[in-house]
């Protein structure tokens, strides 16, 4: 399951009504840990393949898990106090040269020995990865979680400077479906925001749909998710009279170059980096 990106932490009855589970948001590797007992341990990767080799601690501690227990989570690296994802692109060697501690965050059980689990609604779900891994030690540990949303708020603030990215929230209710999320999990990203030049509009001018942004240090970025109609009817009444005729962008196609000035506040997020349009700037 792939949570879908939102600009806001859902409010508690905001994914269905029957209550959400908010988790840390980490930057690392997706990975399914399937136990297998007495063959080796499978790290599956988002595209499918096994990491083990590249991670034995972490597969290692895997395989002393009960043969027949499958669990969802991040493969995330530590080191000087933060999490650092550039580690876990170096090899084995210079990362163990360097000291940089490997874990296994588990946000989810899809199966226990003999049992598979993903049909039970999350909030059973995360009752039975807790009992599961109650007397695991690190490296695989679960992840903070939390059903009160203002507890999350805090965990994240005081988190951020740690590399923690922001916030999933999935419906408690929610079944494991193999095949996407659909809106009961979403992912809240924390983001710097920053002021953007607009450079021009896709969309017809009286509905822009998106802007591309040149940053301060130069990069150009389109934005992300569309914009929403308020914020649509916003760019176009700032833009009247601002906007060239059509060109074709040779990375986001059909534009309309503006000519004046516009300036707008953006929250820039992830890797590769996207900006998600928060307001035009009134100076």
């Amino acid at each position: 399951m792939r949570p879908a990106a939102v600009p806001a932490v859902p409010p508690p009855d905001g994914l269905g009504g029957a209550g959400v589970q908010y988790e840390l948001k980490l930057d690392g590797f997706r990975c399914v840990a399937f136990a297998r007992g007495e063959r080796p341990p499978f790290l599956q990767s988002r595209s499918g393949r096994d990491l083990a080799a590249d991670f034995p601690s972490i597969a290692a501690a895997v395989s002393r898990l009960p043969a027949g227990l499958v669990l969802d989570g991040e493969l995330v690296a530590w080191r000087g106090g933060r999490f650092a994802f550039e580690e876990l692109l170096r090899t084995r060697q210079s990362r163990a040269a360097e000291d940089v501690v490997l874990g296994l965050i588990a946000f989810d059980v899809l199966a226990l020995p003999g049992r598979d689990v993903r049909p039970l609604p999350l909030a059973d779900r995360r009752r039975l990865l807790l009992a599961a891994l109650a007397d695991v030690p690190p490296p695989i540990q679960p992840v903070l979680a939390t059903t009160d949303r203002t507890e999350a708020l805090t965990w994240m603030e005081r988190l951020a400077d740690t590399g923690v990215e922001g916030l999933v929230c999935k419906a408690a209710g929610s079944a494991y479906r193999a095949r996407g999320a659909g809106r009961v999990w979403v992912k809240y990203r924390l983001g710097d925001t920053v002021d953007a030049t607009v450079r021009a509009v896709t969309g017809p001018p009286s509905r822009p749909r998106a802007l591309v942004l040149e940053l301060d240090d130069g990069q150009v970025l389109l934005s992300t998710p569309p914009l929403s109609p308020p914020q649509s009817r916003q760019v176009a009444e700032a833009a009247a009279g601002r906007l060239g005729s059509p060109v074709r962008d040779p990375q986001y196609g059909a534009v309309r170059p503006v000519t004046a000035v516009l300036r707008a506040e953006v929250t820039v997020t992830g890797r590769p980096p996207a900006a998600t349009f928060v307001r035009l700037r009134g100076d």
